[in-house]
C-alpha cells in the first residue's frame, strides 16, 4: 500500500468545491503541504485566504446553488485542465454544502431548496460534466457526505436527507467506475471544527462538542480512506459508534431518537420545539 504522500503525489490536478473556508480549505492546505506540484482548482463564492503554494491554486468564483454556475465553472475548470494540466490524474473533492435547523420549512422554503441544489444537485452535474474527462485522465471523486446519511435526521430533515442520497450515490457510483481508471469516496464526517453548525442554526458545546474533530484530523482520515482504496469511511472512532448503532435501529425509531437528541442544540432564538 503507498503512503498518503506517494498517493496525493499520483494526482496532477487537485479540484475542490467549497475551498474558501473550513474543511474545504483544510483538503487544499494538506495536499498542497504533502504535494507542492499540486496544481489546484477551488470553486467558491471567496478565494480561500491560503498563502502555502498561492502561485498553484486557481480560483473560479461561482454560486453552485445556481445551474448556469454550474455549467459555466465546469467550462472553466476543463479549459483550465486541459491547457494547464493537459495531462495526469485528477483528484475531485465536492465538499460544498450547508444545512439548516428547526422545523421544515424553516427558516424558509427557499433556503431548503437552495439545500437541495447545492448537496444533490450541483455535485451530480458538475460531477456528470467532468465525468468524461476524469474517466480519460483516471483518479478519483471523493463526495463529502456525513453521518447525518446513516439514520433520519428530525430538525435537519432536509439536510439528512441529501447527505443520505450523496452516500448512496457515491457507494453505486463507485461500483459503476470499477475497473475504469477512476474511483468515487464517500466521507461520512460527524460534527466538524467549522461554521457549518452556527449557519444552520445550532448552538455549539455539550454533546456537540465531545463528537466534534478538527478539519486536519477529517482530511488525514479521508486522505488515509483514499489512500487504501475505500468506498466509504466515518471519520472518528466515536462516530463510527454512533453509525453502528443508529443504522441498525428500525427508521421509525431512528427518526425519533434524533429527534430526542437533536432537540438540545436549538438556538434560543429559533424558538420552542
Amino acid at each position: 500500500m503507498s503512503s498518503v504522500t506517494e498517493m496525493l503525489r499520483s494526482f496532477h490536478a487537485i479540484i475542490v468545491t467549497g475551498g474558501s473556508s473550513g474543511l474545504g480549505k483544510a483538503f487544499i492546505e494538506h495536499a498542497t503541504t504533502l504535494h507542492p506540484a499540486a496544481r489546484v482548482c477551488n470553486l467558491s463564492r471567496k478565494k480561500p485566504a491560503i498563502n502555502l503554494m498561492q502561485h498553484t491554486l486557481r480560483h473560479v468564483a461561482c454560486d453552485l446553488e445556481k445551474s448556469s454556475d454550474v455549467v459555466r465553472a465546469a467550462d472553466e475548470v476543463l479549459a483550465w485542465l486541459r491547457t494547464e494540466v493537459p495531462t495526469g490524474r485528477v483528484l475531485l473533492i465536492n465538499n460544498s454544502g450547508f444545512g439548516s435547523y428547526g422545523r421544515f420549512p424553516a427558516p424558509s422554503l427557499e433556503h431548503q431548496l437552495g439545500m437541495i441544489d447545492l448537496n444533490v444537485r450541483a455535485v451530480v452535474h458538475f460531477t456528470g460534466l467532468l465525468l468524461p474527462e476524469l474517466k480519460a485522465r483516471g483518479g478519483a471523486i471523493m463526495n463529502i457526505a456525513s453521518t447525518a446519511a446513516f439514520q433520519p435526521t428530525t430538525f435537519m430533515a432536509t439536510y439528512g436527507a441529501t447527505k443520505a442520497f450523496l452516500l448512496h450515490w457515491s457507494l453505486a457510483l463507485n461500483e459503476e467506475l470499477r475497473g475504469t481508471g477512476l474511483s468515487a469516496l464517500a466521507v461520512c464526517p460527524g460534527p466538524t471544527a467549522t461554521n457549518f453548525g452556527q449557519r444552520a442554526g445550532m448552538k455549539i458545546g455539550g454533546r456537540l462538542d465531545s463528537l466534534s474533530m478538527t478539519c486536519d484530523a477529517v482530511v488525514a482520515q479521508s486522505f488515509r480512506a483514499l489512500t487504501a482504496g475505500r468506498a466509504q469511511v466515518v471519520t472518528g472512532w466515536k462516530n463510527q459508534v454512533m453509525v453502528a448503532f443508529s443504522a441498525r435501529l428500525p427508521k421509525p425509531l431512528a427518526a425519533r431518537g434524533s429527534a430526542v437528541a437533536l432537540k438540545k442544540f436549538r438556538l434560543p432564538e429559533c424558538g420552542p420545539s
